[in-house]
């Protein structure tokens, strides 16, 4: 019996501990205020929702307060998401951003990075269609001019900057000799990282190859970055590697 009270002890004792690490740690993170820029709803035309979803679950989890924002411009075209082809309409980044954020979104003009401790852009074909160019026209590509402010503000007070899936083609552009990853090369899991990291490298920044669990830290430009659905790979691991992500923007901040 008191073989079984001194085991139990001990075990309540690791629990406590590692749960007064736990507090420890969300606690350090309490109080961040994190931007998060969206690019209209939908993977084919906008923001990739469950890469929205897993920077917000994650940010939450880190204890931080979130504004969400997307610039007030026409989507570059419209994807009917079950046929895959475009549909012959017209449609708002803001006003489709909206979706994703229940409403609680505003016009990215509005955003201070006085207000904010870091930004974080998920993924999409949205991001290299609405915020930036880079669907037609790769590495040659311009960036929308309010997402290309924001960047350089944060950039500019050394705060950190998250981006995932694509979205890390924006910091390629924008800040020449910055290191980024967009996953694996030479990998049939990561089907078009391979041509999109070689475009990344002909700006002169560095693609460094990382897995969809992993997320990449560029210490200098404090920019932290993670494949997501660049890679074919289930959708737990595309949560864990943004995660790893968004824990590495808050450590940041």
């Amino acid at each position: 019996m008191l073989t079984l009270l001194h085991h139990c002890g001990r075990n309540l004792l690791t629990l406590r501990t590692v749960q007064t690490l736990n507090k420890s740690y969300y606690s350090a993170q309490m109080g961040k205020r994190v931007a998060v820029v969206l690019a209209g709803c939908g993977v084919y035309d906008g923001s990739e929702i469950h890469e929205a979803s897993a920077v917000l679950v994650h940010l939450s989890r880190g204890g931080a307060s979130v504004n969400m924002f997307a610039p007030n411009v026409d989507q570059m075209h419209v994807i009917n998401h079950l046929k895959g082809e475009p549909a012959q309409e017209k449609r708002n980044v803001l006003v489709e951003s909206a979706r994703l954020a229940r409403g609680n979104i505003q016009d990215l003009s509005k955003l201070s990075v006085k207000d904010h401790d870091a930004v974080i852009f998920p993924g999409g074909f949205g991001a290299a269609k609405n915020l930036c160019t880079w669907a037609v026209q790769g590495k040659d590509c311009s960036v929308n001019d309010e997402v290309k402010a924001a960047l350089q503000a944060f950039h500019g007070e050394g705060k950190p900057i998250g981006l995932c899936c694509i979205s890390p083609v924006l910091a390629a552009k924008v800040f020449p000799g910055c290191e980024v990853t967009v996953g694996l090369e030479k990998d049939d899991k990561y089907p078009d990282t391979t041509d999109t990291a070689a475009a990344i490298n002909a700006l002169g920044c560095k693609h460094v190859s990382k897995g969809v669990g992993e997320s990449h830290v560029d210490e200098k430009n404090k920019l932290v970055t993670t494949c997501a659905f660049m890679c074919n790979a289930p959708i737990h691991e595309i949560f864990d590697g943004i995660g790893s992500m968004v824990q590495g923007v808050l450590k940041l901040a």
